[in-house]
């Protein structure tokens, strides 16, 4: 999975829409940044009032030891 934009990329393609007026399809092509994920910044901060990256959470199984007393009796034989 690809890194997220920067949080500056991000203010300067909002700042350039919402300030400056440009349109989305010209801001998307000035900073090369496709027209959907403009959207999404757009709405992610209509409804949180920041546009942040989404926290990246790896997939994959928790291997975490939660019963250590199973798990050293198993370990010690």
């Amino acid at each position: 999975m690809p890194a997220p934009y920067s949080y500056d990329l991000r203010q300067k393609v909002i700042d350039a829409i919402e300030l400056d007026g440009m349109p989305k399809t010209e801001a998307s092509q000035v900073f090369h940044v496709s027209r959907n994920t403009i959207n999404l910044w757009l709405q992610r901060k209509a409804q949180t009032g920041d546009f942040l990256p989404k926290p990246h959470h790896r997939p994959g199984n928790n291997h975490k030891i939660t019963d250590w007393q199973k798990f050293n009796l198993h370990s010690a034989g």
